[in-house]
């Protein structure tokens, strides 16, 4: 039965859930037994294993995976099914898969107590995914901004998943009835679209609150961190430059170097964010160190304001050597062991199918599928 109205196309400017900037107070069914147990709710988050782990990856999305983890139950997934959306090559896929499971556990994320494991383990997010295909409307993807990027110019060669990613995406946090999802500015878009398959369902299937409208969790400094060669363009681990990022497992001369040779302007250091704002390279070094210190960006422009880059670089690169080192010692480690690498994600893959099967059943259910 087919029941209420749809969400008006999604458009990337205005959607019929507006996207909030912190977590909402609004009422919320899907968050009654999280309260219970002292939670604040469910959240889904993923990493592609796509090699080169940086800073960016680790200010943005990791670091916070381990401190999200007092206030909420976390399923934290390496998105392989997303990953082959683009070229990749299969002799790396095992390792760079593993390299991102260590880098949660390395960043402190506990692996018995939360859920580590890889997408392709959890047949029930392809499974899903189909159904939400059915769901989006083709206007609905085709205001995708990221595939329009990634995409290039030859998006007639692009693949059909690349297309199709955003409802994969969907089912990814949909499949655990996931209440929250930790986002950057350049993911809201994704999110929102989530929200938009969520309640098309409800209401297409007569299915009211069976789904929530997940709700975005979006961090302080440093969300977005750019290349250290060019500030206005995004770290990025498909940079051919390795000097434009600190990877995760550089060790500390490496880091050190990369931090001397960031790119910088020839005037001292900004007197305020205003003017910081102007300067790209400036305003994004100045960034990371606040992120790094976690420290309002206000509070670091006013503590070198006025001083050379020269000082300002060099306190920036004790501190992403205190930061960063003991992650990427520990990561080292664990690539060292894949056999207990590979037992957490196994055990997390198992308790991952636990949650999604009764919940793609009940989905299967709504939507009419016999089992005979």
């Amino acid at each position: 039965m087919r029941g209420g109205p749809n969400p008006a196309s999604f458009h990337s400017e205005w959607s019929p859930h507006p996207m909030p900037d912190v977590t909402t107070t609004a009422p919320n069914t899907h968050l009654a037994p999280y309260a219970a147990r002292g939670l604040k709710g469910r959240i889904l988050s993923g990493v592609q294993p796509t090699g080169n782990l940086h800073l960016g990856n680790y200010l943005g999305a990791i670091r916070n995976f381990a401190r999200l983890q007092g206030d909420f139950e976390c399923l934290y997934c390496v998105v392989d099914m997303h990953a082959i959306t683009q070229p990749q090559d299969p002799k790396l896929m095992a390792a760079q898969t593993r390299e991102i499971a260590a880098a949660f556990l390395a960043a402190g994320v506990d692996g018995g107590k939360q859920i580590i494991f890889n997408q392709s383990m959890v047949p029930e997010h392809a499974q899903l995914a189909w159904v939400f295909n059915c769901v989006a409307r083709v206007g609905w993807m085709n205001r995708m901004t990221q595939f329009k990027e990634k995409a290039g110019k030859d998006r007639e060669n692009a693949s059909l998943g690349l297309y199709a990613y955003p409802a994969l995406m969907a089912a990814d946090i949909l499949i655990y009835k996931a209440t929250h999802v930790p986002v950057g500015e350049d993911q809201k878009q994704h999110l929102e679209l989530t929200r938009d398959i969520a309640q098309k369902f409800n209401n297409d299937f007569n299915a009211p609150d069976f789904f929530p409208l997940t709700e975005p969790l979006i961090f302080g400094e440093a969300t977005r961190v750019m290349s250290l060669r060019d500030g206005t363009k995004k770290m990025s681990k498909s940079d051919p430059s390795d000097q434009s990022r600190i990877n995760l497992t550089d060790d500390a001369d490496a880091i050190a170097l990369k931090i001397r040779r960031a790119k910088t302007d020839p005037l001292p250091m900004p007197e305020s964010v205003a003017d910081a704002e102007k300067r790209p390279d400036a305003d994004n070094l100045l960034g990371i160190f606040a992120a790094l210190a976690d420290r309002e960006k206000v509070d670091v422009v006013r503590e070198f304001a006025g001083k050379q880059f020269s000082e300002f670089k060099a306190a920036l690169t004790e501190l992403a050597v205190a930061k960063l080192g003991p992650v990427g010692a520990e990561m080292q480690r664990l690539m060292k062991d894949p056999g207990h690498v590979d037992a957490v994600m196994r055990n997390g893959a198992e308790r991952a199918r636990a949650i999604a099967e009764p919940i793609l059943a009940e989905v299967y259910r709504t939507v009419g599928f016999l089992k005979p």
